[in-house]
């Protein structure tokens, strides 16, 4: 027997660490989930327990990598990249993989011969070692499932649990296909959200930059020139305030840099802790414009993830855990949690829903006739796809809206600051136009 150290989750979504002994790394993932755990990290304790034939049986990925050490003399670096590196795939790796693989397996190929061709493919090193691992582990005994919890920074609960309740259900190829169109939605989504962020942060960008070095380079020069001139004279209100900024940047230059180095640290700091936290997300939901977005893309990721995993035959209770863990807004997740708590009473999902104040109307209506006809799971879907569009013209109004008020603003900044350099030059026109009259 070998002893194995293990993190797993609750019904509740509480961590647990422990250990268990189990002849191999199935049996150890099998006896923690007899405990009712959701196991996330599992390792073997060297030197903890007897059964050395198990252990080696239970651990043939780790030591795959080793057997091919002699060839390099630089081997220690290659070995341990992966290791640092591993759960850095891309998105649309993972995406791609998950799309290749369930067409492998819906053309009848058994699992471990799909494995084998995937590996052959050019692939980053990260999912190429984390393919390895999971085919040592499938040819030891274990399931797909259960290969995949190994590796919990690529494959998070809601992949491993759809991926269990397709083979509990002998619908691998499905839940796959079902994994790859969620996973495409999200990216598209993800990237239409960054995609409308670049012309505005560019033209915000550009405002300081073109702001900053007028303030620093061109003013000084032209405030010489108006000493030099009007030898002292009073000049127009909005140059003098120009002005005062002008020499206020120069002189404080740094100060006015350590001030939002500190606020940056400040908001990190701040963001870190549960208040802190939890206010920040709650301000994300709430601000004009940006909340809207915000509030749409949350209730879009909510209801395909419950209605994903729940069309894939994942149980309520586990599925809403799963979906409390996967969203990141911490109003959201605390929303979820009281929907979890009020199902595991036996009463409804609508009520929870109604008082968290996140969703709307529309949604928890369709929510509670989904429930009251036995199609929550295709309720949700639809409500997801609605507002995949509802995402979508927010993205635009947030771009229109954001674009021409940026421009407003660099038109305003720069204007004012050349009215106030051209007011006393025109002052100057006249005096030498005085003169030479």
């Amino acid at each position: 027997m070998a002893t194995f150290q293990y993190i797993a989750k609750d019904s509740s979504g509480q961590e647990r660490r422990g250990t268990v002994e189990a002849g191999d790394r199935s049996g150890a993932i099998a006896a923690i989930r007899a405990q009712g755990l959701m196991p996330t990290a599992l390792g073997e304790i060297k030197g903890g327990g007897g059964g050395g034939a198990a252990a080696k049986k239970s651990a043939p990925a780790k030591k795959a990598a080793p057997a091919k050490a002699p060839k390099k003399g630089n081997i220690d670096i290659k070995i341990k990249l992966p290791k640092f590196l591993r759960g850095r795939v891309k998105a649309k790796d993972l995406t791609s993989f998950t799309r290749q693989l369930a067409t492998l397996v819906n053309a009848g190929l058994p699992l471990m011969r799909c494995i084998e061709v995937l590996k052959k493919q050019k692939m980053a090193p990260a999912m190429a070692d984390c393919l390895d691992g999971i085919s040592e582990n499938i040819a030891g005994g274990g399931t797909f499932s259960d290969a995949l919890t190994a590796y919990p920074k690529i494959f998070d609960n809601l992949y491993v649990n759809m991926v269990k309740a397709g083979e509990a259900g002998g619908v691998l190829e499905v839940v796959l296909n079902r994994l790859a169109e969620f996973a495409e939605k999200a990216q598209k989504i993800k990237n239409k959200v960054k995609g409308a962020m670049i012309y505005p942060s560019v033209v915000l960008f550009a405002a300081i930059g073109i702001t900053a070095f007028l303030l620093i380079t061109v003013i000084p020069k032209f405030q010489q020139v108006f000493n030099d001139i009007l030898g002292g004279a009073s000049l127009p209100a909005i140059t003098e305030f120009v002005m005062g900024i002008s020499e206020f940047v120069q002189h404080n230059g740094l100060q006015i840099f350590a001030g939002v180095v500190a606020l940056v640290v400040i908001y990190k700091i701040f963001g870190k802790t549960p208040f802190g936290a939890y206010q920040l997300d709650r301000l994300r939901i709430h601000i004009p414009v940006i909340g809207t977005l915000v509030r749409r893309t949350a209730i879009s990721q909510f209801t395909r993830t419950l209605g994903t995993l729940l069309s894939s035959g994942v149980p309520i209770l586990q599925a809403l855990v799963i979906v409390r863990d996967t969203t990141g807004n911490r109003v959201v997740r605390k929303a979820i949690q009281t929907v979890h708590d009020a199902v595991k009473e036996g009463e409804s999902m609508t009520d929870p829903l109604a008082s968290s104040g996140v969703f709307p109307p529309m949604v928890v209506s369709m929510v509670q006739v989904g429930e009251e006809t036995g199609a929550l799971p295709d309720m949700l879907t639809r409500i997801a796809n609605t507002y995949d569009d509802e995402v979508d013209n927010a993205v635009a109004g947030m771009t229109a809206a954001i674009e021409p008020a940026l421009i407003i603003f660099l038109a305003v900044v720069v204007g004012t600051i050349v009215i106030a350099m051209f007011l006393p030059m025109i002052k100057i026109i006249s005096q030498v136009s005085g003169a030479a009259g």
